[in-house]
């Protein structure tokens, strides 16, 4: 059977938590809560030097279960305990970020962990730099309904402008991992298809991941007693039953000058995943002109930050690759031992 971690990827609002609470319900596989560990972590691997000594991977792993920002909290686990498991892990630097999931993964007495921030969509080279055999699952959400879903985030502060580049820079970094990546590690869903019928798509996508489709993964309401924090008030739609309803709803929730901007600026994106696009009249010049020059903006932060990462990638001070699965413990020269699980929790 397969230990692979599993990333649930796509642009915000699209879905992922819902796939995420529907993975959760595998009675093999474990996807936690978000946290935010695992990509300053990495960003940071300078400061940690060199994890191949143990009391280098106790200070990351101390960092990882006691800073306010890693929401490590999240998963419930002892802290004492993961820096213990932590600094046995093997010398790397994605051992001991791994080392958490695979003790939520325990937790639950599930064989198979994984993980779920929509940003990952287009981090994918640096979690296969982390976890070189990771498998990823990217649904996508017709973008109009994003853009809609986005501007109403308590936690969302930015504008329409930023919202549609959003969309389109997560499809664009999918047909780029399409193209690039083995069929066995990259694939794709749609929301729509997905609630419309979860039995034949869950089938579908349980087949990728060389696992047997488990009827509980349709409901996945209990997973989200355990998954989606409470204070989370914008995922209340997780605790109920998959539906459709808000399918669509963008037409009632986007201006006539957002849609008009959505289908001109993503248009093209939207087609090409089986969208249906309305023939809105052409947007105002100065909305076209903002949502340009928002798309460049980001475009070049992103360019400046992977030239930074391409520069230390040159002088790393230890491993990056994590040494936990069958595969990478076998190319690593590791014997095939795993920690006896925890009685699952209540």
């Amino acid at each position: 059977m397969s230990d692979r971690p599993i990333f649930v990827i796509g642009c915000p609002r699209s879905g992922t938590t819902m796939l995420q609470l529907m993975l959760h319900s595998h009675p093999r596989i474990s996807v936690p809560p978000e946290t935010r560990f695992l990509i300053p972590a990495y960003y940071r691997r300078r400061t940690w030097g060199d994890l191949r000594l143990d009391h280098r991977r106790r200070a990351l792993a101390q960092w990882i279960a006691t800073d306010r920002s890693t929401k490590f909290r999240e998963l419930k686990l002892d802290k004492d305990e993961f820096i213990r498991e932590a600094v046995d892990a093997p010398g790397s630097l994605g051992s001991v970020i791994g080392t958490a999931f695979r003790m939520y993964a325990d937790r639950f007495d599930k064989a198979r962990w994984g993980d779920k921030r929509p940003s990952y969509v287009k981090q994918v080279d640096l979690l296969l730099r982390l976890f070189p055999d990771a498998q990823f699952v990217h649904l996508i959400r017709d973008g109009r309904d994003c853009v809609a879903s986005l501007k109403e985030m308590p936690w969302y502060t930015l504008d329409s402008f930023h919202a549609v580049s959003t969309w389109a820079e997560a499809i664009d970094a999918g047909g780029r991992l399409r193209r690039t990546l083995p069929a066995d590690t990259y694939y794709e869903l749609r929301y729509e298809d997905l609630t419309d019928d979860p039995m034949t798509e869950l089938k579908k996508l349980c087949h990728f991941l060389e696992e047997d489709f488990s009827p509980s993964m349709i409901s996945p309401r209990e997973a989200a007693i355990h998954a989606v924090p409470q204070h989370k008030v914008w995922h209340s739609n997780t605790h109920g039953e998959v539906t459709r309803s808000r399918v669509g709803s963008w037409a009632d929730r986007l201006d006539d000058w957002e849609i008009a901007l959505c289908e001109h600026m993503l248009g093209d994106r939207l087609e090409s995943m089986g969208y249906e696009l309305t023939g809105a009249p052409k947007p105002a010049k100065e909305h076209v002109t903002a949502a340009q020059k928002t798309m460049q903006k980001r475009k070049a932060s992103r360019m400046r930050k992977g030239m930074r990462d391409r520069i230390n990638r040159l002088r790393e001070p230890s491993p990056v690759a994590a040494m936990l699965t069958t595969t990478q413990r076998s190319l690593a020269g590791i014997p095939q031992q795993r920690p006896e699980m925890s009685e699952p929790a209540l």
